[in-house]
This record gives structure tokens, sequence and C-alpha cells, in this order.
């Protein structure tokens, strides 16, 4: 070993950085926004929900002690999330660490779905991701570092049973190889870009009344038994974009349960 000094838990410390969660409101970025805190970052919190989602996400940052603000924005308007950026910045400092986590989920078979219903998947899942990316990596460029974790789905390495989403599919697909394209982009420019591929998670959106018929084929069909908690996006998400993963970049990292392997 060249340097047994290495402090192995201070590699996931987040301390004296600054994130942005896009889609921050509820589910899977909800959580991990209030991961980051409780790691140490302060975090800027985007969505574009109306309800108390953000506030929540809010109050819990703050009872880990960490200083959050909330942004009403559209991750599909470009001004609005170079706008986002700047206020992160002039209110909480540097931008070092991004969680691009806004997105939509539907189903209708390829052949009855309507052009607009292809465009808006598209325009928030695949589009948001890449503008997201652009505003914060225009800042994190010339504040000399970052780190940025795109939540893409393991729906972009397989094709679910009984599910018809081409749509979704294909947006999440774009996701893992877009990401892996910006890591490269800016492999040498100090930021990283990796993407996260959730299995099925139990997220106000699947566990709704009237997908119990649904939630116990995606627990059934999964290897593990059961839907994944957005706990447990946590940990993969810190260790993403902390100092512990600083050689990893351009990677798909699924947490599934094991349903690819199968």
């Amino acid at each position: 070993m060249s340097d047994i000094t290495l402090n192995a838990p201070k590699l996931f410390d987040l301390g004296g950085n600054v994130a942005l969660v896009t889609g921050a409101g509820s589910g899977i970025g909800q959580r991990i926004a209030i991961g980051l805190a409780q790691c140490g970052a302060d975090v800027a919190l985007l969505d574009r929900r109306t309800d108390a989602g953000l506030s929540d996400t809010a109050r819990m940052i703050e009872q880990a002690g960490r200083r959050s603000i909330q942004i009403a924005a559209d991750v599909t308007q470009s001004a609005a999330l170079t706008e986002a950026v700047e206020r992160c910045q002039m209110e909480l400092g540097p931008l070092t660490l991004a969680v691009n986590a806004a997105g939509i989920a539907n189903a209708n078979p390829a052949e009855e779905m309507e052009e607009s219903q292809f465009q808006t998947m598209m325009d928030i899942n695949l589009k948001g991701v890449f503008l997201s990316c652009q505003a914060e990596a225009r800042a994190m460029l010339k504040n000399g570092r970052g780190s940025i974790v795109n939540i893409a789905s393991m729906s972009g390495v397989i094709v679910n049973r009984g599910l018809n989403q081409c749509h979704y599919n294909a947006s999440k697909a774009g996701v893992i190889h877009m990401s892996k394209s910006m890591a490269m982009e800016w492999v040498g420019r100090g930021i990283r870009v990796n993407t996260i591929s959730p299995g099925y998670t139990a997220t106000p959106m699947n566990t709704r009344a009237e997908m119990v018929h649904q939630t116990k084929l995606f627990e059934e069909q999964t290897p593990m038994q059961r839907m994944a908690s957005v706990n447990e996006m946590v940990g993969p998400a810190v260790f993403l974009l902390s100092d512990a993963a600083s050689f990893v970049t351009g990677v798909d990292l699924l947490v599934d349960g094991g349903f690819c392997c199968w």
C-alpha cells in the first residue's frame, strides 16, 4: 500500500460541498438530497412540484444540520436551469455535486402512442437531464471540479416484461449513453459523470393503490423478491459523488436486486 495513512471513512464525507438535486420533491430525488445533507453537503432542491414536497425535503435537511434552498423550475427550460445554478452558487457556494433525478414514467403500446406522449417523455427524461448537466457542468468547469450522478433505470438496459413503455426505455438508455459521453468529454477537466440504474423501487409512483397487482409482479420478478426502498439509492449516490469514487467515471451502476442477472 502506497498510503497507509488513508482514512477510509473520510472518503464518504461530503462536508464542504454544495449539491444541486433535481426531482428533490419526492421519491428517489428527495431521499438522495436528504442523504447528501446527512453526509455534510449543503443542497439546492429543484422540482417543478407545487405541493409541499420541497418544503418537506428542506425541513429534513435542516434537521440534519445543513443548509438548503428551494427552487421551483422545469428541467426542460435551459434558462431556468442556468438561473437555478446561479442562485445555488450565490446562496450556498460553488457547485461541486449534482444529482439529476427529475423524470416521469408512463406506459402505452407503441402502435397506439401519440407523438406528444413520446415527445414529452424525451423532453423530461432525456433533454431535461442534458440541460441539467449542461448548466451544472458550466459552473463546475469554472470551479475546477465536480461530480454528477444521473438517475437512469434498469429499463435502459433491459426490456421490462409486461410493460409497454418503449419511450421510457429509450429515454433511460439515452441517459446512460449520454452520461458516458459527457464523462469522456469532461474526464480531463475535473468532472466525473456516472449513472445509477435503479430496479423496481417503492416510490410514490409505484406504491399507489391501483398499482398493487403490478407491484406484486415487480417483487416476484426480482431475484431478491422485493422492491428497493428509496433509502437504498442513497449509498450508491454518496459513493459515486464522493472521493471514494475518485477513479470512477462513465459507469452505470445497476441497483436492481439482481434483476439484470436473469
